[in-house]
């Protein structure tokens, strides 16, 4: 889920449930072992997530019940990812209101395995080092800590694409064919121009894509590096990696090419449905939002191509265990399960989470979607994950993301001239990070 995972990881994100609602659900703060919760064996396994990971929707829970007397397992979910990290860090600094499962967006992974490793679970006591081969060998070395700790086993990866609205293109003159699309927007100065001609022709209150921090987001996850360099030091102000994605965005906004929404907010939400917009930029994770906010009415009317300007990753999660959660032994059972092979096939097949083991890339290779016109999405998302560069990660790789988007709505929303904005992206680093 794991952004939006994220940026808003951006993380797919279905149905959000309050903080309130997270911690009630995860009381506690103990560090004890005990396998039950009351006389008989039975046990309740907490898990608190951003957004959605799909794992209900897919039914992986009901199977693990059914396959495990006994075990109920209860989740709970911040729709915000800013929201819920700022909750997480809040609960770890007291040792208190912890779920047996916590999930971890890959931008803040660093930020676990660097800083925060005292707080989580070693895995390897419960036999993690056993998976490792299971995993990519990028996805599974994020996760680890400085003394060799596997702090948590990954979820998906968000190798990237466009999706787009078929019945929109035709109403404004566009070819639909996603190879076609694909070589007319083989550069991002190529999506903007076709975007220009559908702003010349679209249907009323149709814009051609979400948000222009979304642009930008799809863009950064193209690079390498983007805001630290491979030893550590803060490169984002310099990189012009970076300063490309933020000018086409700020090219997006002046041409009048946003929908000018929120991600993650109700009208964002409400859009996928009311056609407020025709493209948005795509990682795997987002197959699952798009389903469920557009309805049984959508099918059909969307669409996925190859990405503008190369492969790249957007969002990906974790799940870890905190040392202060109560069903250690429980909890590390159940992540094992879920990002086993099998089940990360299942939920790409159903939800469209891509898969960070290896095992499931292969099985889903040939997979396409109904949903999106019968595209080609294992072929689609699996070139892009091959192809895709392994991303330097940083401690605050999710805070200056956030800072950069928060300028660029400035600049959509409200006018605020590029370079104003910049500087006040600027001082919102300064002041998160220190």
């Amino acid at each position: 889920m794991p952004i939006a995972r994220a940026a808003k990881r951006a993380v797919v994100r279905l149905g959000a449930v309050t903080l309130a609602g997270a911690l009630l659900a995860a009381c506690g703060g103990s560090s004890d072992d005990s396998s039950s919760d009351s006389a008989g064996g039975k046990v309740t396994i907490t898990v608190d997530l951003f957004g959605s990971f799909g794992y209900k929707e897919a039914g992986l829970y009901a199977e693990y019940e059914k396959l495990h007397p006994g075990v109920t397992i209860k989740q709970t979910d911040t729709e915000d990812e800013a929201d819920y990290w700022k909750s997480l860090q809040t609960r770890l600094a007291g040792g208190a209101g912890l779920a047996d499962v916590q999930g971890i967006e890959v931008g803040r992974i660093a930020s676990v395995t660097q800083q925060q490793a005292d707080r989580f679970e070693d895995l390897k006591k419960y036999g993690a080092d056993s998976l490792k081969d299971q995993f990519a060998p990028a996805k599974w070395a994020a996760a680890t800590g400085k003394g060799g700790e596997v702090l948590g086993l990954g979820t998906d990866v968000g190798p990237e694409a466009m999706c787009y609205r078929t019945d929109l293109f035709q109403q404004a003159g566009l070819p639909t064919d996603r190879e076609e699309l694909a070589k007319k927007w083989s550069t991002w100065d190529g999506y903007l121009d076709l975007g220009k001609q559908y702003k010349a022709k679209a249907p009323a209150k149709s814009a051609w894509l979400d948000s222009v921090g979304s642009l930008y987001s799809i863009m950064i996850g193209q690079e390498k590096e983007r805001y630290y360099d491979a030893s550590g030091k803060l490169i984002w102000e310099q990189n012009p990696a970076l300063r490309s994605a933020w000018d086409h965005a700020v090219q997006a906004a002046d041409a009048g090419l946003s929908a000018k929404l929120d991600q993650w907010s109700p009208q964002w939400n409400q859009a996928f449905s009311a056609g407020s917009f025709a493209t948005i930029p795509c990682p795997a994770w987002m197959l699952g939002y798009i389903k469920g906010q557009a309805g049984e009415a959508g099918k059909g009317k969307w669409d996925v191509a190859k990405l503008p300007g190369g492969a790249g990753n957007w969002g990906g999660s974790y799940l870890a265990v905190p040392k202060a959660a109560k069903h250690k032994k429980e909890a590390y059972e159940l992540i094992k399960w879920l990002t086993a092979p099998e089940q990360q096939t299942k939920l790409f097949q159903k939800q469209g989470n891509f898969p960070s083991a290896t095992g499931a890339i292969e099985k889903v290779a040939d997979a396409k979607d109904p949903f999106f016109s019968d595209a080609p999405i294992g072929k689609i998302f699996g070139d892009a994950a091959k192809e895709a560069p392994v991303q330097v990660l940083g401690v605050h790789d999710q805070n200056i993301a956030q800072q950069i988007t928060n300028a660029l709505s400035e600049v959509e929303r409200k006018g605020t001239a590029p370079e104003k904005a910049w500087s006040n992206a600027k001082k919102g680093v300064e002041n998160t990070i220190g």
